[in-house]
């Protein structure tokens, strides 16, 4: 009347049917049953194993699954991320093309970010003004604004 699944699901149902048929049969031999109870079921062990490896199944689904999601994710992410670079580079290109010298201030931040990061550091660094972007008095610093500068005019 039920099957494996359902005698584990159904188990009130079951024990009620079991009670009612076992106290029927009872009487035909004159004992009075007070209480039927379910204590244990058990399988066999192929039922068991195939069980088991349904669940195994069933888990490597859900982690497949849960891999193809997470680089649906990944995928998003790269073109959200590549998305804010582009239009980045293009405020920065129109930056520099309207006024040369955002390109100097850029410059100066990160000659300062340079010399933050050589200034906190433990280990002993020699280089010179030019590789540090330190230059900034210097003629070369100004000439990469000046040739922005005179294409802007062209």
């Amino acid at each position: 009347k039920f099957n494996a699944s359902q005698l584990i699901t159904q188990r009130q149902q079951v024990s009620l049917l079991i009670r009612r048929e076992l106290t029927q049969r009872a009487e035909d031999f004159h004992l009075i049953l007070d209480d039927v109870s379910i204590t244990e079921l058990s399988f066999g062990r192929e039922y068991t194993a195939a069980v088991e490896s349904k669940q195994v199944a069933q888990q490597e689904a859900q982690r497949a699954q849960f891999v193809v999601e997470k680089a649906i994710q990944e995928k998003q992410q790269k073109v959200v991320q590549a998305e804010g670079e582009a239009q980045a580079a293009r405020l920065i290109g129109q930056a520099v093309s309207a006024n040369p010298g955002f390109l100097k201030l850029r410059k100066i931040r990160a000659a300062q970010s340079i010399a933050r990061t050589v200034a906190q550091s433990q280990n002993r660094v020699y280089l010179n003004a030019s590789a540090l972007l330190l230059n900034i008095g210097d003629k070369e610093f100004d000439e990469a604004a000046d040739c922005v500068s005179a294409k802007k005019k062209k």
